[in-house]
């Protein structure tokens, strides 16, 4: 299987939001507006691509009997990183989502991956995989950001120069005074959005399934 094709299986065929179904707690928790999902999906992608590329080079070394410990510290140690990189150059940002970049260790999509690829395959295609996967994490959580800042807050892009200090004029209103529908920030909201965009992507990138009971007619090239 080539890099691109590995790539593009990450994001779409095995995107961990709307295919497998993981890191569903942060999505829901974290996704009230853009510049969280933003944060959120560069430390969760920083973990990743760290963690995979670390456990693959090291794979011949890991005894089979402390695998998930020593996957777990080293996800661990790169979620630790993670964390003081924020409170050094992004800490206002990090107050909002503290809790959510420090539990990064417990997520199942990055664990998931280790075990399933990373621990098995080479340093190369590990960290394709692990791109793919952070790239398909990052547009479901940035796609519910924006949607549920859209609609609870009529903004997008608020509070960006929070995580990229120096910046400014990055909020966009599309309401004169700023408000929408407040459910939409809620957690019932959450929930409600969650179901409606997940279902729309599993319709829109949902192969068809063959029928095992289509025969050819002769003279056809199926």
């Amino acid at each position: 299987m080539s890099h691109a094709t590995t790539f593009s299986h990450a994001v779409i065929e095995r995107n961990p939001a709307w295919a497998q179904l993981l890191g569903l707690c942060p999505l829901l928790a974290v996704s009230t507006s853009v510049v969280n999902a933003v944060a959120l999906a560069l430390a969760s992608a920083f973990v990743l691509l760290g963690a995979n590329v670390c456990i693959s080079s090291i794979r011949r070394w890991i005894p089979g009997y402390a695998r998930l410990p020593c996957f777990v510290l080293i996800i661990a140690t790169f979620t630790t990183c993670s964390v003081l990189l924020m409170q050094a150059y992004a800490f206002e940002m990090y107050l909002r989502i503290a809790l959510f970049v420090q539990i990064i260790v417990t997520n199942c999509m990055i664990l998931g991956r280790i075990e399933a690829f990373a621990s098995k395959q080479s340093p190369g295609r590990a960290l394709v995989d692990a791109a793919g996967t952070a790239v398909g994490f990052a547009i479901a959580l940035i796609v519910m950001g924006a949607v549920r800042e859209l609609i609870g807050r009529g903004t997008l892009f608020a509070g960006m120069e929070l995580l990229f200090p120096g910046t400014h004029g990055w909020q966009l209103s599309v309401s004169s005074n700023n408000q929408g529908l407040l459910l939409a920030s809620l957690p019932p909201g959450a929930f409600i959005i969650a179901g409606l965009l997940l279902g729309s992507a599993n319709a829109l990138f949902r192969r068809p399934i063959p029928d095992a009971n289509h025969r050819p007619r002769a003279g056809t090239i199926n």
